[in-house]
This record gives C-alpha cells, structure tokens and sequence, in this order.
C-alpha cells in the first residue's frame, strides 16, 4: 500500500452515504452494508475531503481551525483518511 502523505487527494467512493448527526456522523457504505462512526472533528475532516478531496487543502484548513500542533494534525488526517480507504470508503490517489 502507497504511503499516504499531503500530497495525495482523497476521492470518495460513490457507495458511502453520510449523515450528520448532530455533528458526529455515521457513513453507511452501501456495498457492504458496513457503518462507520465520526466523531465531531472526524465529521468536520470528512466534509472537508467532500469539498476538495485533496489532503494538502483538508490540512491547511485545519490548521487554521484549531489549536493544535500541525504534526498532531496532520498525523491525525493521514490515520483517519488510512481507516476510511481501508473501509472501502474512498480511495487515496
């Protein structure tokens, strides 16, 4: 598997289904019948990836909205886009 990294787009599969719930999230992949759950913060980088798709964007913005080291977050965003590809929930390119 290619080593994710800011420099790749995330592209999400046309078999997830998101719902906000209240600011977490549940993603349904429709294939599989599996759910996946985010947190607040995990429902706000999913939006972001929806928006642009690229890593590199989710992670500028981030940056701008919280209060947190970037390699904290940037960690964060790559380990988070690495369980929703292995999800079968989009695919890194």
């Amino acid at each position: 598997m290619t080593r994710i990294s800011l420099d790749h787009t995330f592209q999400i599969s046309k078999d997830a289904i998101f719902r906000d719930l209240d600011g977490e999230a549940v993603i349904l992949d429709l294939q599989s019948g599996t759910y996946f759950g985010l947190n607040a913060v995990g429902a706000h980088i999913w939006q972001l990836l929806v928006r642009d798709g690229a890593l590199r964007t989710a992670f500028d913005d981030l940056c701008r909205e919280y209060d947190a080291e970037p390699a904290v977050l940037e960690r964060d965003l790559i380990a988070l886009v690495s369980r929703l590809t292995e999800a079968r929930l989009g695919a890194v390119k």
